[in-house]
């Protein structure tokens, strides 16, 4: 059993106590930090746990830190906690600038210590049921939308939401980003509230990405298109829908029994097969907060690691720096 501590208690720490309370064969949760004492003497009296206000002590105490703070924070506390070599969990985005990912990359090799970043959507039971399924898609279409909350406006769209379809897409393409196009828009915010980027890779394969926290209804899709099937994933309602291309006069090729439907083409005869994979409901914050452990105690990599926080917050700010260039060219002209 690990020890472990949370930085940070708002309401997604609040969510990650509760989680960490439910993994109790494989956590026992020591303490949380929070600086602000209203929200700290809130949480003692609600889930029983103590307070540490030492923030140094609380990390000396524990195997693994639990990062749940805003992001303007992470470097500095995570650059604590690997300084006194304990592993993280720690939120996304990794970091508030690329500098200070670049500089805890550099302090997770020299700590030697695993660090998961908390891209939750790769526990979402629609993509957790496509299991080993074989993707090799050439056109991604993903759509987040959310109504607006003021929480979260400190940052703009493509940290704020985006960022989770970003790192789906680098974890479903195995090709470098070749060129990006971006547009985005300040509504209510300082910075940008709707956002769509097309992101090219070297393979071939395009996506175009659409992100918005002013919509009047919430959307999380995303579909996959690739030579021999179309994958439509929605992550709100947790569904996950199939379609694949069989061609009979493939040897060896096994048909589905049934959802057949037959295709004449200038090839032959085809087969078109529909099917909704079984999803497995599951609670995916605690998910990611058991892997980590698992990837502490098996010393494999996390499925989040930080190497993958920190490719898709470049991504992210790519995006965002070819916003920047069409704006002042706008200005300009």
């Amino acid at each position: 059993m690990l020890k472990i501590g949370v930085l940070g208690t708002g309401h997604l720490g609040k969510i990650h106590l509760k989680c960490i309370n439910l993994a109790k064969e494989t956590f026992e949760l020591v303490g949380f930090f929070d600086p602000n004492d209203a929200t700290a003497t809130h949480v003692e009296k609600e889930f029983g746990i103590k307070r540490w206000t030492d923030l140094d002590a609380l990390i000396d105490a524990v195997d693994v830190i639990d990062i749940v703070t805003p992001t303007i924070s992470h470097f500095e506390l995570a650059s604590k906690v690997l300084k006194k070599k304990k592993h993280i969990f720690i939120e996304k985005p990794l970091t508030h600038t690329i500098e200070e990912a670049e500089q805890l990359l550099q302090l997770k090799e020299e700590a030697g210590v695993k660090v998961q970043v908390g891209h939750v959507e790769r526990f979402n039971p629609a993509l957790l049921a496509l299991g080993d399924s074989a993707l090799n898609p050439m056109f991604i279409e993903a759509h987040r939308l959310a109504v607006f909350n003021p929480r979260g406006t400190d940052v703009s769209v493509i940290l704020d939401l985006m960022i989770h379809d970003l790192d789906i897409l680098l974890s479903l393409v195995n090709s470098e980003v070749k060129h990006i196009s971006a547009s985005g828009v300040p509504v209510v915010s300082s910075t940008a509230d709707i956002c769509n980027a097309r992101i090219e890779f070297e393979n071939g394969c395009v996506a175009n990405l659409t992100a918005s926290r002013i919509s009047l209804k919430q959307m999380r899709k995303i579909r996959l298109f690739q030579k021999d099937a179309y994958i439509s994933l929605d992550f709100l309602e947790k569904q996950a829908q199939v379609v694949r291309l069989f061609d009979k006069q493939v040897p060896n090729e096994k048909l589905p029994d049934d959802n057949l439907m037959e295709l004449e083409t200038n090839e032959g005869r085809k087969y078109i097969h529909m099917s909704m994979p079984e999803i497995e409901p599951v609670n995916a914050i605690k998910m990611e907060l058991e892997t980590l452990a698992q990837s502490i105690l098996e010393d494999t990599e996390p499925i989040v690691s930080i190497n993958d926080g920190y490719k898709a917050l470049k991504l992210a700010y790519q995006i965002m720096e070819d916003i920047e260039r069409r704006s002042q060219s706008a200005a300009i002209n």
